[in-house]
């Protein structure tokens, strides 16, 4: 029998190959996970989290002006400080760091700070130069931003560097139509700077369900965020006073004095050595994976954004779940990927589950489609013009709801619940015998017409 160092070596230690690598020590594997940057990935170090927590900042905002018609007496003008506000959010992703270093060793999972390269089927090489033996190989290296290439990128910054941004621009530019891009233009537009979006297409958040983007476009129209859709970048050159000044298809070239990427992440198998190991890439760089998210070579699997299937931390986790019980735990798993909830952290935040309303009809031909347009009751007493939009799409033979899109306040923790009810199967009729919970938004879901 042949003997190795470890029964399985990670390379990567974000959310999901954190969670294949203290699942299978608590397996009883012998485990290391080698790590470059820091640990917790993408998600807990330059992504969800202190996204969200930059989202929770901006709210205040809106918050602030609103409190005033709820009696409390605040200044007119209230200041806001970027350093104070990225500081704290830094510091919140150090504990974090440190929180899951300190899970990863309380499992016995060896961890490396080097970056590690496949040297073979069961061999990776370390940066210092040592190599090492393992039965089992796990890639979870994740994604990393794309960044377009033209004449002068290199003076822009990505999801990466925005944390760390040592002033708050007064004027930014954000490139890209997808989630990232929407949820910094909401951020940045609230702490008040000029935000200009542009986007190669005329279609933002591609795949969500026309309703709910149409009214995101609308409502982040009026909040003051500008669109310039069909633009290409031609070149960015640096002016003499530091800003810079951007060239585009389609459009007058703007000044500006940031320009953040937000075009997109691809699998970051860049010289990662797999051709070692006979570990074939798509045509996007992604590992090719079976449902057991095992690659073309026997002995090494891949796990979360790099395989490129559903680019979601809870689906990593999962993927590193199944991974870790099938091959260490005696209990073979697979992930469902039917039914996946997923938001937008834009301002307002959009929900959705399942089909959107195109899909639903090219798919099933038959559907029903039920929807609430209204104004939150805090937003009427505030004065906000702002309405949300509640929409179902059900199957027009069988009543069951095969999608469920939202846009309005707290949609994401409004729709994690409801995603279960869509999950199960259950039927518009059974929502509608549901008695709803008044006074609330999430009552709307009960009351569809």
């Amino acid at each position: 029998m042949t003997s190795y160092d470890y029964d399985l070596f990670v390379i990567g230690a974000g959310s999901g190959g954190v969670r294949a690598a203290r699942v299978s020590a608590a397996h009883g594997a012998k485990v290391a996970i080698a790590e470059e940057h820091r640990v917790g990935g993408t998600c807990v170090i330059r992504g969800c989290v202190p996204k969200k927590l930059l989202v929770y900042g901006a709210h205040f905002a809106e918050d602030l002006r609103d409190a005033i018609r709820f009696g409390w007496k605040v200044p007119e003008h209230c200041q806001f400080d970027w350093q104070c506000l990225r500081d704290n959010v830094l510091g919140e992703v150090d504990r974090l760091n440190g929180a899951y270093q300190e899970t990863l060793t309380n499992h016995g999972v060896e961890i490396i700070h080097e970056r590690a390269t496949i040297a073979g089927p069961n061999e990776v090489k370390l940066a210092g130069g040592k190599t090492v033996s393992a039965g089992k190989i796990l890639i979870a290296v994740g994604a990393t931003p794309h960044i377009p290439q033209f004449a002068g990128h290199e003076l822009g910054i990505t999801s990466n560097e925005v944390f760390h941004l040592d002033t708050l621009p007064r004027r930014i530019l954000i490139a890209g139509g997808g989630y990232i891009a929407n949820e910094f233009a909401g951020i940045f537009n609230e702490f008040g700077s000029q935000v200009t979006l542009i986007n190669r297409t005329d279609v933002i958040l591609r795949g969500y369900d026309h309703s709910v983007r149409d009214r995101l476009l609308q409502i982040s129209t009026m909040k003051g965020i500008e669109f310039r859709f069909h633009a290409e970048f031609e070149r960015i050159e640096k002016n003499d006073d530091g800003s810079l000044k951007v060239a585009m298809s389609e459009h007058e070239p703007i000044d500006v004095d940031c320009v953040l990427f937000a075009t997109g992440r691809v699998p970051n198998t860049h010289s990662l050595s797999v051709e070692n190991a006979g570990v074939e890439l798509d045509e996007k760089g992604a590992v090719k994976v079976d449902e057991h998210s095992r690659s073309t070579c026997e002995s090494i699997y891949a796990v979360g954004d790099v395989t490129n299937r559903v680019q979601l931390t809870p689906v990593a986790i999962r993927e590193g779940q199944a991974f870790a019980d099938s091959v260490f735990g005696d209990k073979p798993t697979t992930v469902d990927y039917a039914c996946i909830p997923s938001a937008v952290f834009s301002h307002p935040p959009i929900a959705s589950v399942g089909m959107t309303e195109s899909e639903a009809k090219r798919k099933l031909g038959s559907v029903k489609i039920y929807t609430s347009d209204f104004r939150a009751m805090k937003n009427v007493l505030a004065q906000r013009n702002e309405r949300a939009l509640y929409k179902m799409v059900c199957d027009g033979e069988t009543d069951k709801v095969v999608g469920l899109h939202m846009i309005g306040p707290d949609s994401p923790e409004i729709l994690q619940a409801a995603a279960v009810a869509v999950k199960a199967g259950l039927t518009k009729a059974d929502f509608d015998a549901t008695v709803a919970l008044h006074p609330s938004m999430a009552e709307e879901l009960v009351l569809l017409k």
